[in-house]
């Protein structure tokens, strides 16, 4: 396979690279970066550093200019900034390729108001929007294997729609009551520093931001709305927590039927029981962002309030797998028709 990264200096570019490297089918990497141009990403990631990699391997590490990584790829993915991916996904598709985009240029279909009201630009070419399939594989299995544009999920989103899609699906949740408080790890701001980043501002401390006004927000109801097959607008607030990795969203819902803790943790966990990457913890298990680091797991735990009215889901992912680069890997070995966790069996550290 002949794969190209755009952007592969970014966060979400590294994190691919590093997944593909693991991936068990022949291929061969093409990257590119703005920044580092003619540099090896071991430059800007030591932690890639191979000292007895051939010349050929080094030079396939090496950061290239998109026009060259655009034309020698089959399968791109696209970790460019929003509202940059339509050029690079219409070359692609014009010669039979596969295109992932990691940002939220494909996520919203045709809707361009929408996109253009939460990200502030066009469509460049609208007429791809109409082809792109949402790559939340749990939800869209079936399209994904078909498709040829992917737009992949949002990082929180991915976390609230798994954590609430059993109770949309199933009819349970009361639609208006939804809330989801979230907190995400600093890579989920970018590569690019900034003061709310800087190290003495987010350490130490938890802080909301974007509150009520977050654009995630649009994704995730769009999404829950085609879940529960009804109008759905969520109440969501993001925080920035002090670590680099991972997404920590407790969602809660009023019941529309009462049931015990158990059978609601059991509807989840038949409801996810053949996904490779959802995992239902026991009764009494409370999830936490740090058995998911590092890999493409989801876990859920599913509680009840004292009232026993009020349903309450812990979801946590790895804002950088899960919630990017290997919930793209697993969207490209469906459409590829490849084994689905080809390169994603890794298993998060112990401790």
């Amino acid at each position: 396979m002949q794969i190209g990264i755009l952007g592969a200096s970014g966060y979400a570019g590294a994190e691919l690279a590093r997944i593909l490297l693991s991936h068990p089918e022949p291929k061969k990497l093409h990257l590119s970066s703005v920044s580092f141009e003619g540099k090896p990403l071991e430059a800007v990631y030591p932690a890639f550093f191979r000292p007895r990699a051939g010349a050929e391997d080094k030079a396939a590490m090496t950061l290239k200019n998109a026009d060259e990584v655009i034309e020698a790829s089959q399968v791109l993915f696209s970790c460019l900034p929003h509202g940059h991916a339509d050029q690079a996904a219409e070359r692609c598709l014009a010669k039979g390729g596969l295109f992932i985009d990691i940002s939220a240029d494909f996520r919203f279909g045709d809707d361009e108001a929408t996109f253009k009201k939460w990200y502030g630009k066009d469509y460049a070419r609208p007429a791809l929007h109409a082809e792109a399939v949402y790559g939340l594989p749990e939800l869209n299995r079936a399209k994904i294997r078909k498709a040829r544009l992917i737009g992949n999920p949002g990082c929180y989103p991915t976390s609230a729609e798994l954590g609430l899609y059993p109770a949309l699906a199933k009819g349970l949740a009361d639609c208006e009551s939804i809330v989801v408080d979230s907190a995400s790890g600093v890579t989920g701001a970018g590569r690019e520093p900034s003061q709310t980043t800087h190290f003495p501002d987010c350490s130490d401390a938890i802080s909301p931001y974007k509150v009520g006004a977050h654009r995630h927000q649009p994704e995730i109801d769009r999404y829950l709305s085609a879940m529960a097959g009804e109008p759905v607008s969520c109440v969501f607030t993001p925080h920035l927590a002090p670590m680099n990795r991972g997404i920590v969203s407790t969602i809660y819902f009023r019941l529309k039927t009462p049931m015990d803790s158990a059978e609601l943790r059991g509807l989840y966990a038949s409801f996810y029981a053949d996904e490779p990457f959802v995992r239902v913890l026991p009764e009494g298990s409370t999830a936490s962002n740090r058995n998911v680091v590092f890999s493409n797991y989801c876990d859920l735990s599913v509680h009840l309030s004292s009232n026993g009215k009020t349903a309450i889901v812990v979801s946590t992912i790895d804002n950088m797998v899960k919630g990017a680069a290997g919930q793209a890997v697993q969207n490209m070995n469906l459409a590829l028709g490849l084994e689905e966790t080809a390169g994603l069996a890794m298993v998060p550290p112990a401790f």
